[in-house]
């Protein structure tokens, strides 16, 4: 009932030692808090918060538009609806060095377990698009040393993500990613790989997790999580699925309104009602308002 009895620190300690297990954890990302409450369900390892979901939640592009207090906000209302640790996605800090380490805090006190900072020039661009840029290596590094800096719980997880894959190749976002974790990153995030032998060099390379990005219609082939185990990938996302299968659905059901004039052929592909109150525990609700008001209005007017 209400938000998840196991405390931030909790989590963050719990997905430290998951991460030490040597197994794949999967992290999908929530769109809101009902999603990471779905994904708990469902036996998943974590819950990913995506910049570009946030974004695309408020009708914007994944440009860099968002705030800090927005992508705070909404990865505060998501982590704390789950017992799951939350990865969250920070773009680029939003802002330069004493910026990234306000992040850090804010996001720390909104109950992630993790953030990721990227290489990126700000404004960013989506990952898996073409035309990014990255800031050079002092600048990446002095990034993500603000970020291990400012933590005050020493089980935050701060990974980096590189996008210099795209800009100068395999060897250059293997060299930033080493450069990276020397300057403190915990993790590492090589974005847009091309193919899973180009994770597995990255993987072999480091000596810290690796995580791999399952978004489709992008760069990198949806491969499966027995096949990014086996190249070493130690966490995957799927960011922005459930916002697209919601969307996805949200439009054909929108389409057969128009055309059919309700929504009658729609309902068998719902959720039903019992199932929304089963993920949002309205029966622990019912049992703590008995628990709490059991008296009658007879007994206080005459007690």
């Amino acid at each position: 009932m209400l938000y998840s009895t196991t405390t931030p620190a909790a989590k963050r300690a719990a997905f430290r030692e998951q991460l030490r297990s040597g197994r794949l954890l999967q992290l999908p990302g929530a769109f809101n808090p009902l999603a990471a409450r779905l994904v708990q369900d469902k036996g998943f390892d974590g819950v990913y918060v995506s910049g570009a979901v946030v974004a695309a939640d408020l009708g914007l592009p994944d440009v860099g538009l968002t705030t800090l207090t927005e992508v705070a906000t909404r990865a505060g209302q998501i982590a704390r609806m789950t017992d799951l640790p939350t990865l969250v996605d920070a773009d680029t800090g939003f802002g330069e060095a004493m910026s990234m380490a306000r992040t850090v805090q804010a996001l720390e006190d909104a109950g992630v377990a993790g953030l990721h900072v990227e290489d990126q020039v700000n404004p960013k661009r989506c990952g898996h698009l073409d035309g990014k840029q990255v800031v050079d290596d002092a600048t990446a590094l002095q990034r993500v040393r603000a970020a291990a800096a400012a933590r005050r719980d020493e089980n935050l997880l701060i990974m980096a993500r590189t996008d210099i894959r795209a800009v100068a190749g395999l060897g250059a976002a293997i060299d930033r990613a080493k450069a990276l974790v020397d300057a403190g990153a915990d993790a590492i995030f090589p974005e847009a790989m091309a193919d899973l032998a180009e994770f597995e060099a990255v993987a072999s390379a480091l000596d810290v997790p690796v995580l791999a990005n399952m978004t489709e219609f992008g760069k990198s082939e949806l491969f499966t999580a027995r096949q990014l185990a086996d190249a070493g990938v130690a966490l995957v996302i799927y960011p922005v699925s459930l916002l697209r299968l919601a969307m996805g659905a949200a439009e054909r059901g929108l389409d057969a309104l128009r055309a059919e004039g309700s929504l009658a052929s729609q309902v068998p592909a719902m959720q039903t009602r019992a199932r929304l109150y089963e993920l949002v525990d309205y029966a622990g609700y019912g049992a703590f308002d008995a628990g709490v008001y059991d008296f009658s209005l007879d007994d206080q007017h005459h007690g």
